[in-house]
């Protein structure tokens, strides 16, 4: 054998063999009775043996046609049992993602969405990490996740994309007395004792801007890492802090109030990033998509 036969030649074959008819096979296949029967002639050529014998009436295989023909089945059966299993990869129909998110996001609106995706995706994992936004943006970078739902980068090549506005506010126990007809001055944190979160954390940036535009200087009794943390901190009478609205849901207790914070009015961008010289997997982007719908639709 000089050459290996194409899959075309082979299905061609095994079409004949099945049919034991080269007119049937060529209508079949819309491939001319001429063009099929040179393919079949350069098949038995390339393999150094008849694969057939015809005369007007009739085709049958010879011995060599019959052992070949099982084989071919399997083969052309395999290939396309691939090739269908790879369509589904392609359309992102099946595969895993890996998502990163902030705390605040993975125990709110992620898992709806994860779930409504798992509706039209079944064959789709997805796998969940929960950090803080810069501990997210290095794991990109370290391809350990495809994508973080996060706020947006300080540096580095990320596309993002944005879908809400997470306002600042003031959590303090319930019996405080900072109601009011309006949004809280930052000026409440004068003379109180704060919780601040840990530094480098995006809530602690924003912190420390806003009391920055106040002229504000408060030194945090606390820094802390986990909202859980926080929330019990704020009961046992403490301390205050600020908090974006998002994360209010994760540390709610009756003993626990918040109030919008404004003058000056501090909000944090989310949005979804990944890495911009870097093709999404198709179930990633697949998964992006919806995800931003069933958030942006939230959010009206």
């Amino acid at each position: 054998m000089q050459r290996r036969p194409s899959l075309n030649s082979l299905r061609l074959f095994m079409q004949v063999a099945q049919n034991r008819s080269f007119s049937e096979t060529s209508r079949n296949a819309n491939v001319s009775q001429p063009a099929l029967s040179r393919t079949i002639r350069l098949l038995e050529e390339e393999l150094g043996t008849r694969l057939f014998d015809r005369n007007s009436r009739n085709v049958s295989l010879t011995a060599a046609g019959e052992a070949m023909l099982p084989i071919v089945e399997r083969l052309t059966a395999d290939f396309d049992h691939a090739f269908s299993e790879l369509a589904l990869t392609f359309s992102g129909a099946r595969g895993r993602v890996v998502v990163g998110a902030l705390p605040s996001i993975a125990a709110s609106i992620l898992p709806s969405a994860i779930a409504s995706f798992h509706i039209s995706h079944p064959q789709v994992d997805i796998a969940v990490r929960d950090h803080l936004s810069g501990a997210l943006y290095q794991q990109m970078q370290e391809r350990q996740i495809d994508l973080a739902i996060t706020t947006p980068p300080e540096e580095g090549d990320f596309t993002f994309e944005p879908f809400m506005e997470d306002p600042m506010m003031l959590v303090a126990p319930s019996d405080s007395q900072f109601g009011g007809s309006g949004p809280v001055d930052w000026s409440v944190f004068l003379g109180q004792p704060f919780i601040a979160m840990a530094p480098r954390s995006s809530v602690r940036n924003l912190t420390d801007v806003a009391m920055h535009k106040a002229g504000i200087a408060a030194r945090p009794l606390f820094e802390c890492t986990q909202l859980a943390t926080v929330g019990a901190l704020i009961e046992a009478g403490l301390g205050i802090t600020a908090l974006p609205r998002s994360t209010i849901g994760m540390i709610q207790s009756p003993r626990i109030a918040s109030w919008p914070l404004g003058k000056p009015l501090v909000t944090r961008e989310i949005g979804v990033a990944y890495l911009a010289e870097r093709s999404l997997p198709p179930a990633a982007e697949a998964f992006l998509r919806h995800f931003l719908d069933e958030a942006r639709a939230g959010q009206s």
